[in-house]
């Protein structure tokens, strides 16, 4: 199996991926026209990526068959194009969450203590004791959290150890959930914000999320209040963000921007990066030695879990429902060629198979196959099934519930 890899990666991964049988093509430096031109060179069956973007038209300069976000996010690659292709996409979660919490963290305490400023004006030769006295402390605030996924939930031990009162927020955050984990749930993202000294902010990206933190948003947060982003810039209108910034003293902690060089380097022209409200980080949050080796630890059984069974691990663009309306259950002795002629006589009567799933019983002398179909077959058809195989022993087709499809 062939792996390219499109952007930095720990040695261990690399070793990682030759060790279980894999041609490891290594080409860190390779972007958009370059990583089209390596693909067609390449030819890989695997592409490995962090921040790089994946396209379509790479999708069709080779034969790829999977791609690994070596990292949680996975916006920058073209999900629907690789679904229409057959292209699994996977990615990393959960291996980074310390790490992006470890920094979220630091802004907070960063904006609170004015660290960055007061390194500046040291470099310059100046002692400000007095105007950086100024600060009011951490202990006793209210942490508002906007997403409780893995990141999220990495802030609230922290929080709880700095003393803070911490306020969550998510779709899917229940009482029952929120009880558990030591904090308060609010009903919307505007009821956190008003209640909270500082908003983290922990979102995956999605058309659900894209621009959610607006207008409203920034409304209803404190004068004064922190907010920090580690997750995707375009979750955050950032016009609404500088405009609180502005007109309510909001101070800023932000690891991520709505337009970010795609490079490890680059000019960054950004009205939001001159704000004196503003610590800015270059979207670092992931980047720790102890979260790439995690993260190339698991890109590594990812791959080597698809080379050896055909599965992927973590894999984002497999439909959560199909088309399916009804199964068809033909149990049949196990024997070469039965399910063929099944499928051939579904086909010749127009009917797409979405799903199957064929169950071998102990011995290998029998088995189940369980055939999700986008509609009902007519008697003559169900009749033809049972009789056009001598191995078929039953052919049943019940209705799939709405929830199954």
């Amino acid at each position: 199996m062939r792996v390219l890899i499109a952007d930095k990666f720990e040695k261990s991964g690399l070793c990682g991926l030759e060790a279980v049988g894999c041609t490891v093509l290594f080409r860190p430096d390779v972007k958009e026209d370059s990583l089209l031109e390596a693909i067609r060179l390449e030819q890989p069956d695997v592409l490995i990526v962090r921040s790089t973007n994946v396209t379509e038209p790479m999708l069709d300069a080779g034969p790829i068959k999977l791609i690994v976000r070596a990292g949680a996010g996975y916006n920058t690659i073209d999900v629907a194009a690789a679904s229409r292709r057959g292209i699994y996409v996977s990615n990393c979660p959960g291996q980074n969450s310390v790490a992006v919490a470890e920094l979220a963290f630091g802004l907070i305490l960063a904006l609170d203590r004015r660290i960055a400023d007061n390194v500046a004006q040291l470099r310059e030769g100046r002692w400000n004791k007095g105007e950086f006295s100024k600060a009011k402390g951490i202990l006793g605030s209210t942490l508002g959290l906007i997403g409780l996924g893995k990141i999220g939930q990495e802030m609230v031990p922290r929080a709880i150890a700095f003393g803070m009162r911490v306020v969550g927020w998510s779709r899917s955050l229940t009482p029952e959930a929120a009880a558990a984990v030591g904090i308060e749930r609010a009903e919307s993202p505007e009821e956190a914000a008003a209640q909270s000294d500082i908003v983290s902010v922990h979102l995956a990206l999605s058309q659900g999320t894209r621009g959610l933190i607006s207008t409203s948003f920034f409304d209803a947060m404190l004068p004064g209040a922190m907010f920090i982003n580690t997750s995707r810039g375009e979750v955050v209108d950032e016009a609404a963000l500088l405009s609180a910034m502005k007109a309510k003293s909001i101070r800023a902690g932000l690891d991520v921007y709505q337009d970010e060089p795609s490079g490890a380097s680059g000019d960054f022209i950004n009205e939001i990066a001159d704000m004196p409200g503003l610590y800015g980080t270059h979207h670092i949050g992931a980047s720790t030695d102890q979260a790439q080796e995690a993260i190339a630890a698991e890109t590594v059984r990812i791959v080597r879990v698809f080379k050896e069974t055909g599965t992927v691990p973590n894999v984002v663009n497999i439909a959560t429902s199909t088309p399916a309306t009804h199964k068809l259950i033909v149990r049949h002795r196990d024997r070469p060629g039965v399910l063929a002629d099944v499928f051939d006589i579904l086909k010749a009567a127009d009917i797409n198979v979405q799903e199957t799933q064929n169950i071998v019983f102990d011995g290998a002398l029998a088995a189940v196959a369980q055939i999700d179909i986008d509609s009902p077959l007519p008697d003559s058809v169900l009749l033809e099934v049972r009789a056009g195989n001598s191995d078929i022993i039953d052919v049943t087709m019940i209705a799939k519930a709405a929830s199954d499809s």
